[in-house]
């Protein structure tokens, strides 16, 4: 796995380079300490991970994930904050972050994220992450989502929990790859990028309620 760390802290970017460096068959390919670094260093080395803090100078880490996420490196962002609930944070996962870590997080728990986030998974859901999306999603508009089967429905409700596919499959008796394809064709109808901007668009719809979820 390739991975790209970006913050303006050079001490920070040195410890999470030790965590994450430590890993079998993780490298760190580069470092930038902004957001314009960040696209030229993502456009060089083409990780699989840009690991990504969000408050930067020149240009910050929205800009810069929104850039990452509309080109075709195919790198994955995870947002580095250290707020739990933060407006910018939830700006970041709709312009196609596939989720965030708290900077104060022990390493075991950065490291399984970064293997979430690269397992295609896109969606980081500790409480915390829910609360985001809770808190600065747009109010409810009640319009229908678009052409989503019941069986896709029961799928969206789920992924708004913060089920993996394979806990998805458990709770409906179903293959993982049957989950699978179900998450592809709702990202296809719904016209969204990944699993986090599903769950925005499901809030924003009405179709899941703040807190009514669980």
């Amino acid at each position: 796995m390739r991975i790209v760390i970006v913050d303006d802290d050079p001490l920070v970017r040195m410890g999470l380079k030790a965590i994450v460096g430590s890993e079998p068959g993780w490298e760190v390919v580069a470092e930038a300490g902004d957001g314009s670094q960040a696209l030229a260093v993502v456009a060089e080395h083409r990780p699989d991970i840009v690991l990504m803090d969000v408050r930067m100078p020149h240009l910050d880490g929205l800009a810069a994930t929104r850039e990452i996420t509309a080109g075709d490196s195919g790198a994955k962002v995870l947002v580095l904050t250290t707020f739990e609930v933060d407006e910018y944070v939830f700006e970041a996962m709709r312009a196609g972050a596939a989720g965030f870590v708290l900077k104060r997080v022990p390493p075991a728990e950065l490291i399984e994220a970064v293997r979430i986030v690269a397992a295609g998974e896109s969606l980081l859901f500790p409480a915390s992450t829910r609360a985001v999306i809770e808190r600065f999603a747009g109010p409810a508009n009640d319009v229908a989502l678009p052409d989503l089967t019941e069986r896709e429905e029961d799928v969206l409700r789920l992924l708004a929990t913060g089920l993996s596919n394979g806990e998805i499959a458990a709770k409906l008796f179903v293959s993982v790859e049957t989950v699978k394809s179900h998450v592809a064709s709702i990202l296809m109808k719904l016209g969204v990028r990944d699993r986090t901007q599903a769950v925005i668009a499901a809030y924003e719809s009405g179709f899941v309620a703040p807190g009514g979820s669980d």
